[in-house]
């Protein structure tokens, strides 16, 4: 569901559906609201402390676009969120991006940096019930959730391997050094030969409801993900209408496998997420794959299509498992 559905009309609507759009009631944050009566509509949440590069690659992003409104909402204390609201508000008109509008919110009160009269937007802030909003009402029917806060979703994906995943990955790390023991230039072959048959065992097994990966399973395909083609293999077969199945099975891997596994599962994940709508645990994830490799290639890829302001159903997967074996 995006803001377009939601039908926004009001400062007090922006304010009850954002925490829907991005999945969590942001704090300390400005959000980028882009609508396009055309191209859908998307929002993008930024800490007060986004350094420049950032704002700067955003506000390009934006521009681009060419859309119909921006509104920016600033949450938290005035003396932090108003200097960032500027920050952004400058790169965007300085590209000739015009601002529909500009709030600060904090708790249950908003006030607008662009409305000037006092019978609308009064010195103590105009108040608003998100949870009781017809926009809150009409975001829950269509399936959309706001967690309390971002931690929530940083929870979600938190690090849960005990000591029988600690002994499943010496084990199947062990198995990897036999490998380099007996042929070391073999060992990228192997991972592929191993690799591929045990992604695509596990997928069908989550598509089909079956129970999550065991210990030994979910370390030996922690390593094998290292592979790219092997990675690739998860990565080509997230569509309709099995997405959820993918969410499930990737979150999964990824709170059990030891950090230095992480970014593929987290990358993984962070896909699957976004082509299912799940903004927010979209990014939670791909911060998660940052974590575990800054350098990591599909996670820079996945930073550019997310903030790019694409919608998940425009980008189809036009590279199937087929086309992998043939190319290697």
């Amino acid at each position: 569901m995006s803001a377009n559905t939601l039908r926004l009309r009001s400062p007090a609507d922006v304010v009850s559906a954002i925490p829907y759009l991005i999945g969590f009631h942001p704090a300390d944050s400005v959000v980028v609201l882009v609508c396009d009566d055309s191209a859908g509509a998307y929002a993008v949440r930024l800490d007060l402390t986004a350094h420049d590069a950032l704002l700067e690659h955003i506000a390009d992003l934006v521009a681009r676009r060419r859309p119909e409104a921006v509104i920016l909402a600033g949450y938290g204390l005035a003396g932090r969120v108003t200097p960032m609201v500027e920050r952004v508000r400058d790169r965007l008109q300085a590209r000739g991006v015009r601002l529909r509008e500009a709030l600060r919110v904090e708790d249950d009160r908003f006030w607008s940096y662009l409305c000037s009269d006092l019978a609308c937007c009064p010195p103590e802030g105009t108040r608003v019930d998100v949870r009781a909003s017809p926009v809150a009402a009409a975001a829950i029917a269509g399936g959309l959730v706001a967690l309390p806060d971002r931690g929530e979703l940083c929870r979600m994906l938190a690090p849960a391997g005990g000591e029988g995943m600690r002994r499943a990955v010496a084990r199947a790390e062990a198995r990897v050094a036999r490998w380099a023991e007996d042929d070391v230039a073999a060992v990228s072959s192997r991972m592929v030969t191993e690799g591929v048959p045990l992604v695509r065992l596990v997928i069908e097994r989550a598509c089909a409801g079956s129970d999550p990966p065991t210990d030994d399973e979910v370390a030996w395909l922690g390593i094998l993900l290292v592979s790219v083609r092997v990675r690739d293999e998860a990565w080509v077969r997230m569509n309709e209408p099995d997405l959820d199945a993918h969410i499930h099975l990737w979150r999964h891997v990824l709170t059990r496998v030891p950090e230095p596994y992480a970014a593929a599962p987290a990358c993984l994940l962070a896909f699957a997420a976004w082509r299912s709508g799940e903004g927010a645990l979209a990014n939670v994830a791909l911060d998660r794959a940052f974590a575990a490799d800054p350098h990591y290639s599909m996670a820079r890829l996945l930073q550019e299509l997310f903030i790019s302001g694409l919608p998940p159903w425009s980008l189809p997967m036009n590279l199937g498992p087929h086309e992998l074996d043939q190319t290697g």
